[in-house]
């Protein structure tokens, strides 16, 4: 059976892809994707031949991926990050039903949330939601409900697309809505191109976030209520014993039943 292959190439260069997802490239023929994304991989592997699509066409993107593997080629679908977290596993396998003679494989990579999250400390060590500002597939309506429901939660966020030049205020918009239930002084984070050679990042308070600038290779943290400032870090304890004073460090009852 012929086979497209999703691939998560991370955040930004060659040393953050997984071994798996370099190996899958360089066995690919034709590698399909965002043109952004692509010009990326072709500084790696320029005789390669590739095929793009631009924003807003991305089912006419996975159709190309099907129609070459059709051929008998090797494809592969490469997607920022991973192809599970906003993109384009979801839509691969769902129009994969429409052609049968072709499997569908995925590729993990490393997303945002983690790449940032480690440049930033620790700060979704223990539970946290994924929030994308991005209003184009979903209604700001219930942006609006998921940013307020993890505020009340109490989860830590990471906030992926928070703001473009159609949506140059997002960024502000969520800050208010989190401050409707957190307090300004919430210890928050922002990572600017993750992974290049602009890469930044920086930690600061939500009420100072509200105010920053932002982009689409922009990604933000939010922690929750007991995260705190460590060495110039975000962490976000976990429950462990020497994080709640223990001298000896040993686990209190409440994390008992952790797994490591």
């Amino acid at each position: 059976m012929n086979q497209v292959t999703v691939v998560g190439i991370g955040p930004g260069g060659r040393d953050q892809m997984t071994i798996k997802a370099w190996q899958t490239l360089e066995q690919s023929e034709v590698i399909v994707g965002y043109t952004v994304y692509v010009e990326l991989i072709k500084e790696l592997l320029p005789e390669k031949e590739y095929r793009t699509t631009p924003m807003r066409r991305e089912e006419d993107r996975c159709r190309m991926a099907f129609e070459e593997a059709r051929k008998g080629r090797r494809v592969a679908m490469v997607c920022s990050g991973d192809g599970g977290v906003y993109g384009m596993s979801g839509l691969m396998l769902t129009l994969g039903t429409e052609y049968p003679d072709i499997s569908v494989e995925m590729v993990p990579g490393v997303t945002a949330a983690l790449a940032g999250g480690a440049l930033l400390g620790a700060p979704l060590v223990h539970d946290f939601a994924v929030i994308s500002l991005s209003d184009l597939l979903t209604p700001w309506e219930t942006i609006e409900k998921r940013l307020r429901c993890a505020a009340m939660a109490d989860f830590a966020i990471c906030i992926y697309n928070p703001a473009s030049k159609k949506r140059a205020d997002y960024l502000y918009r969520a800050c208010m809505i989190l401050l409707e239930t957190v307090e300004p002084e919430r210890l928050c984070g922002l990572v600017y191109q993750i992974g290049r050679e602009k890469e930044q990042w920086e930690v600061l308070t939500l009420n100072e976030l509200k105010d920053r600038a932002a982009d689409m290779f922009t990604t933000v943290f939010i922690g929750n209520s007991h995260t705190k400032e460590i060495g110039g870090k975000m962490v976000t304890p976990r429950g462990y014993g020497a994080e709640k004073g223990d001298e000896h460090g040993t686990i209190l009852p409440a994390a008992a039943g952790l797994s490591l």
